[in-house]
């Protein structure tokens, strides 16, 4: 089953058996809305993300997603600081113990006020974009970016 999603109450009343969740551009902006976490939906094998959506979450946890094939982020999603940089110590995204996922992607801008990206143990992951090349792009700028993994396939 696939979702597309226009709101945080969209959001909420999914499905946990989802497989891929498609999150429109300018999407789940509430101000309530300050958390993200993925670990009920253990059927998601896609998780994406248009563009400006999910301004107000702090914290994006994809913990234990053992269906997780793909993350992609389009760009100024998780950010306050559109087109822009940031350092705010309470805005963290964790993707951990995620034993499927090949494909991380993240577009200009996205979480460019994130102090923190933790990825760990994703020993499936090949190909990790942020950003684009050649271009001023903020992704995790104040980041303390750290991938923990034993992996000996990553690229």
């Amino acid at each position: 089953p696939q979702a597309s999603i226009h709101s945080v109450d969209e959001l909420r009343a999914m499905s946990q058996s989802v497989e891929v969740m498609i999150v429109d551009n300018n999407a789940c902006n509430d101000k309530c809305f300050t958390a993200l976490a993925l670990s009920l939906f253990s059927n998601l094998k896609v998780f994406e993300v248009g563009d400006y959506s999910f301004e107000f979450v702090n914290e994006v946890k994809l913990i234990g997603l053992s269906q997780l094939e793909r993350m992609l982020i389009g760009e100024n999603s998780f950010t306050k600081k559109k087109n822009d940089g940031g350092n705010d110590p309470n805005r963290h995204c964790y993707l951990k113990n995620c034993e499927r996922v090949r494909e991380l992607k993240i577009g200009r801008y996205s979480f460019s006020d994130y102090t923190v990206c933790e990825i760990e143990n994703v020993p499936s992951l090949e190909v990790i974009e942020m950003g684009e090349l050649n271009e001023v792009s903020f992704n995790f700028c104040y980041a303390s970016l750290e991938l923990k993994s034993d992996c000996e396939r990553m690229k």
